[in-house]
């Protein structure tokens, strides 16, 4: 008996490694059938049309949810004053954190749509964007504005902003100009829109009614998240190698239980490893200029748009003529976000977007240093156009320049260190404005210290692709004398190559060795 228990022991043994082969056969099976389907597939190319038009849409929205809705919380610093009776300094803390959250925060929207999905990523900054404008209309104290309007709010927008826009560019590539012209324009238009709306709610509902209001509007950043179909690009295969090796690890870890110790150092080193793909362009010269060029435009680009009022009140315009220069600004930047787009993508200029971007940049710069000269309001006009203008035209083409540099593949993740870049200047340029306005008992200081800085920029960029027009010529000569081509010399019509002749010596060599001698 214990003879053949023992049998029907190893014969049930036996039995369960078979049924265990098969089903692992089984599973390689699946695996290989769904590998060819998605090779069958392949990586697409930017459609440049079809559903991107509704990424265009989504992100369209999302810009109006985000930064349109960000301008208008200024509408709401009087009723903030009265309500809390504090100054307007203190009062003025809670746009300025909001905005710096919201670009501070840029790099971790960027690294949720990559890990996670563009979808979750914006629909999780919706809720929490919604949920900050819900609990802000039940604050007690600007402390509580501060944490739920300022730093709950801005998280949201930050998970939202930088994974929408650089949706728009996985799915365009020749018509990438226009279609982040009409995406971005959605601020303007936003804004335009929104601020006498916001005015009437506020009027109607108090301003506690008019942040549940605009609680509920942010909820369609959830919408546009839905709208933001991924895509499967070829750029986004460039390391398959890479990708299959972590793919072969995860499998192996799948097998262990989730608390061991190699799951978890598989976790480490698989996110190590990702972030290091995600964010070598950090190393880039290329974008390393590109980033200290951006430092410099966004320090000169805000502070218009806070002393451009009280500048037109101090040279004798009036109230109405000085909010109709804002108007006017505002409206030609919608007109330059779609119009230069468009211009940026006719085929004379598609090569050439790197120059009109610091072109933009410049000219806005050149603006500010005439700005000081301008002390009437027939005066001040044409200088709003074309401020405007130029403003709505290079925001148009920060998103195309950074997949210029970075490429599509890693522009997510590019355009979270652009944004979390503008951050700062966003936070510092206003106060050393008014700083310089109050030391000086003038504006030019001021405006001049905002052109040179934008003009820096733009000339720092030049000097980038000048360096590297030289560069290339030099870098093309050494690659075709590293290239490992056989050396030939010619004899009037005969030619003769040294590697030829080696070969056929080493043919023949191999014939005289053949089966009957065996060199071993």
């Amino acid at each position: 008996m214990p003879v053949l228990n023992a049998n029907r022991k190893t014969r049930a043994a036996d039995l369960s490694r078979i049924i265990t082969c098969c089903w692992n056969n089984l599973e390689k099976k699946k695996q290989i059938k769904t590998m060819a389907k998605v090779n069958r597939a392949g990586p697409a190319s930017p459609p440049d049309g079809g559903w991107g038009w509704m990424i265009v849409a989504g992100c369209f929205l999302v810009t109006i949810c985000t930064r349109a809705v960000t301008r208008c919380i200024s509408i709401f610093f009087v009723e903030f004053q009265t309500y809390f009776g504090q100054d307007y300094a203190q009062t003025a803390w809670i746009h300025s954190i909001v905005d710096c959250v919201t670009m501070l925060c840029a790099p971790l929207g960027s690294v949720v749509s990559n890990h996670l999905s563009c979808q979750v990523g914006i629909i999780l900054g919706g809720l929490l964007a919604s949920t900050g404008f819900i609990l802000g209309s039940f604050a007690t104290s600007l402390k509580h504005l501060y944490l739920t309007l300022g730093v709950l709010t801005g998280l949201g927008f930050a998970l939202c902003y930088s994974p929408a826009i650089a949706m728009v560019g996985k799915y365009f590539r020749r018509r990438k100009a226009l279609a982040y012209g009409i995406a971005m324009s959605g601020s303007g238009i936003g804004t335009f829109v929104l601020a006498p709306v916001v005015q009437l709610l506020i009027e109607e509902f108090s301003w506690q009614g008019a942040l549940l209001i605009l609680g509920g509007f942010v909820l369609n950043l959830c919408v546009c998240g839905a709208l933001m179909r991924p895509i499967n690009l070829k750029e986004d295969h460039s390391s398959p190698k890479q990708n299959h090796a972590c793919r072969t690890q995860k499998e192996d870890c799948k097998r262990t239980s989730p608390y061991s110790s190699l799951t978890k150092e598989w976790a480490k080193t698989c996110l190590c490893c990702s972030l290091q793909q995600e964010y070598n362009f950090l190393l880039m010269p290329g974008f390393v200029v590109f980033a200290i060029s951006v430092l410099f435009m966004a320090y000169g680009c805000s502070p218009v748009f806070v002393h451009l009022v009280p500048y037109a009140l101090s040279v004798g315009v009036s109230h109405q003529q000085a909010a109709f220069l804002m108007s006017i600004l505002g409206v030609i930047d919608i007109i330059g976000n779609i119009t230069f787009g468009w211009l940026t993508d006719r085929r004379c200029l598609k090569s050439y977007r790197y120059i009109c971007y610091l072109f933009a940049v410049g000219l806005d710069g050149l603006c500010y240093l005439c700005l000081p000269m301008l002390q009437s309001f027939p005066l001040l006009v044409p200088f709003s156009c074309t401020f405007g203008y130029f403003d709505g035209a290079y925001v148009t083409l920060i998103p195309v320049v950074t997949a210029e540099i970075v490429g599509t593949s890693s522009l997510s993740s590019a355009l979270g260190v652009v944004y979390f870049l503008h951050a700062v200047p966003y936070l510092v340029s206003p106060p050393i404005a008014g700083w310089l306005v109050d030391t000086t008992n003038s504006y030019t200081a001021a405006f001049l210290l905002c052109g040179f800085s934008m003009i820096f920029s733009s000339v720092l960029l030049a000097l980038a692709r000048f360096v590297k027009r030289i560069k290339k010529p030099q870098l093309q000569l050494l690659a075709k004398e590293s290239d490992p081509k056989p050396q030939q010399w010619t004899n009037g019509s005969v030619a003769y190559s040294v590697t030829r002749e080696l070969d056929q010596k080493d043919e023949g060599f191999v014939a005289a060795a053949g089966p009957g001698n065996n060199l071993t």
